[in-house]
């Protein structure tokens, strides 16, 4: 708990610094410094979470430690990264059961491995510096993994990048801010960035982006979508978490602009050579927001067969929740509702209930209660059955959604 306030101390110290002369706490209208208490997982916590009808949601695999982000084969073999130990495993369930039966190391030493994905036979890994391949073998083990680029731009408080390919072919990186609200000085940093399969001739797609980890093409219209971070140190209500279309060449704002594309009132900087009201108005607002400090995770487009037939095409994303907010955001999976022409309309919760809102024991008040979690939620993926799946990087649960009576994976 020292170690937490003390970085929430440099976080606001560094907020500080960035406000004009004059401008002290009062400016930030009131931010609150509020972490739930984390609960260990346990079985019987499932009955706290809420599912819309007809929906179950069960474990799928647990013990896993820092479980962040997924990749599902053809086969149904998952692959998981763990940044925190700096590796991946192969999940399996080989008796098609719908629980993981299998759980091995195939990839190690890969400092802050994140975002995944495969093309073919080819396994794509992304850390905050490196992105790797590595072949898959026919028993889903891995050769060796060989970097292909090594000089992404530094991650400052930002390391989770991820990795996806485009229907053009072309490999996209989310890379993020190196701090909660300043000018970069790499063009690369609070960006997507757009390479060969091989890594060469990167450039950046869009920028203005503090910090989009999940993000993919809707499955019908091929439009590109992104759910972004907002700023830390503005109040309980701003800025909102933004879900944007994302075009080449465009401008999304951070650090001068959020929401709507409005100004950011406590940004001190000017953009080069103009004001943020003027510069504001030439960047992209979001399609949709949603609550502040909620911190949009790992997102997915719902494909499979098992879910009724209005979620084909919409978007599940994890929120893993605020700390800088006086009532929690996020702890759930949300739901962004397309319509039938594939454009987004809303952003509702799916599942929820991590949230202990009855309090739990304060472990650094004894006696006293404190609101309490048991959930910090990452990766999204959708599982080759239709479920969907998600990790919680706090315990290390993999959980799995079906719909009706189905229970057993069925593999291609």
């Amino acid at each position: 708990m020292k170690v937490l306030f003390a970085v929430v101390f440099i976080l606001f110290a560094q907020t500080l610094a960035q406000l004009p002369p004059g401008n002290g706490p009062a400016s930030l209208e009131n931010p609150t410094i509020l972490e739930p208490v984390a609960v260990k997982f346990q079985p019987g916590l499932l009955s706290r979470l809420n599912v819309p009808e007809g929906f179950n949601v069960s474990v799928f695999a647990e013990n896993l430690g820092n479980a962040r982000m997924m990749h599902v084969m053809p086969n149904g073999d998952i692959y998981l990264t763990r940044r925190q130990s700096g590796d991946v495993l192969l999940i399996k369930d080989t008796n098609a059961d719908g629980v993981a039966d299998e759980q091995n190391p195939v990839a190690q030493n890969l400092k802050l491995v994140h975002g995944i994905t495969a093309v073919d036979d080819t396994l794509y890994l992304v850390a905050d510096k490196m992105v790797y391949t590595a072949q898959i073998n026919t028993d889903g083990t891995l050769q060796q993994p060989t970097a292909i680029i090594t000089d992404l731009p530094d991650s400052g408080q930002h390391p989770a990048r991820t990795v996806a390919f485009g229907p053009d072919g072309m490999m996209y990186l989310g890379v993020g801010s190196t701090c909660n609200n300043c000018p970069e000085s790499n063009p690369e940093n609070a960006t997507l960035l757009r390479a060969m399969p091989d890594g060469s001739a990167r450039n950046v797609y869009a920028k203005g982006l503090r910090h989009t980890i999940g993000f993919g093409w809707h499955p019908i219209t091929g439009v590109l979508y992104g759910f972004d971070h907002g700023s830390d140190w503005r109040g309980d209500d701003q800025p909102p978490e933004e879900f944007n279309r994302i075009e080449a060449n465009a401008d999304y704002g951070w650090p001068w602009c959020y929401g709507n594309a409005e100004p950011d009132k406590f940004a001190s900087q000017q953009p080069p050579g103009t004001t943020k009201g003027q510069y504001c108005t030439t960047t992209q607002a979001p399609q949709l927001t949603y609550t502040a400090h909620a911190a949009p995770i790992g997102m997915s487009f719902y494909t499979g067969a098992m879910f009724p037939a209005e979620y084909q095409g919409d978007a599940f994303v994890a929120m893993r929740g605020s700390w800088n907010r006086s009532e929690p955001s996020g702890y759930e999976i949300v739901r962004v509702n397309f319509n039938d022409a594939g454009e987004p309309e809303s952003i509702e919760p799916f599942i929820t209930g991590w949230i202990i809102e009855e309090g739990v024991p304060d472990p650094d008040n004894p006696g006293e209660t404190k609101i309490g979690q048991f959930g910090r939620l990452a990766g999204v993926a959708v599982w080759t059955d239709g479920s969907l799946l998600f990790t919680d990087d706090q315990s290390g649960v993999i959980y799995r959604v079906t719909y009706g009576t189905t229970t057993q994976a069925q593999g291609e």
